[in-house]
Parts: structure tokens; C-alpha cells; sequence
């Protein structure tokens, strides 16, 4: 199998956020011989090995380019339709979005679940996934646009409240 992705190369971990690419390396596994990407996660300080052939099967993906990153800044900006007011259900679907884990996935989250802390605080899990949904999204946005995680924190916040 043909690595998709290059060394040194930025991907996207669905739930755990960009990484770089510090290897591909080939280990042996009851005696066949598997290919692994070796990613270092910043955000989480975690190094991880995704096999090859199963990296697209995981979602893993490469930063989206400089359009989809500014589409997700809009979008987040822009109107929504309610969500669940029962907080399990909410957290659930919120859940599968980050899973899926494209860009307007994450920034969907980022944008119902800050909207819905304005009416009422959000549950503990509902928090972290929250915080979990804005770091991904400022995470690539930053590394998409080339620009600081804080300057795109801010920007983020200044979209939320308009």
C-alpha cells in the first residue's frame, strides 16, 4: 500500500486534532508486515501509529485549505437551528459530528453548543466536549491559514457573538 501522506506532513486525527507526521515506519505484527504512519499530537503531547491502510477508514485527512477554513469561520457566524434541549441527546448527536470529524463537523459543534451555554451553562460532558470541539477547530484553522492558535481563538469568539 501506497502511504497517502508524506513525513513531516500536517493530517487531522478525528477527536485528537492535527499531527504531524514523523514517520512511516514498518513493523512486523504476527508476521505480516504492516505499514504505520507515526503522528505526534501536540495539543495532546501524544505520539500515535495509525496503520496505512486503515488511516482513511479512521478519518484521518489532511488540514483543509485556506477556502474550507475561512467557509468554517462563516459558518459559525451565521444562523442555527435549535438543538435538542434534552442535554443527552444533544451530547450524542454533538458526539457523532466530532467523530465524523470534517471541519463544518467540528465548527457545528463549536457553534450549537456555545449558543446553547448563552441560554443555560452546559452539563459537565457537554463542557468538555465543547472545549474539545473549539481547540480541534482553532487547532487546524490556525495551521490552515497560517496564523497563532490565539489570534484565531479571537477571531473565533468575535464570529460566536455576532
Amino acid at each position: 500500500m501506497v502511504p497517502a501522506f508524506q513525513i513531516d506532513q500536517r493530517v487531522v486525527y478525528p477527536s485528537q486534532g492535527v499531527g504531524r507526521i514523523l514517520e512511516i515506519r514498518e513493523k512486523t505484527f504476527k508476521e505480516i508486515k504492516i505499514l504505520y504512519y507515526i503522528i505526534y499530537l501536540e495539543f495532546s503531547d501524544m505520539t500515535v501509529m495509525v496503520p496505512v491502510d486503515k488511516a482513511a477508514g479512521l478519518g484521518l485527512r489532511p488540514i483543509v485549505a485556506h477556502e474550507e477554513a475561512e467557509r468554517a469561520l462563516a459558518f459559525i457566524s451565521e444562523d442555527y437551528a435549535p438543538i435538542p434541549s434534552d442535554w443527552k441527546l444533544r451530547y450524542q448527536m454533538n458526539l457523532d459530528l466530532l467523530k465524523k470529524g470534517s471541519i463544518m463537523d467540528i465548527a457545528s459543534v463549536v457553534r450549537s453548543l456555545y449558543h446553547r451555554s448563552k441560554i443555560k451553562e452546559l452539563p459537565i460532558l457537554e463542557r468538555k466536549l465543547y472545549d474539545s470541539a473549539i481547540n480541534l477547530l482553532q487547532d487546524e484553522v490556525a495551521y490552515s491559514l497560517t496564523r497563532s492558535k490565539e489570534e484565531i481563538a479571537e477571531l473565533i469568539h468575535a464570529r460566536l457573538e455576532s
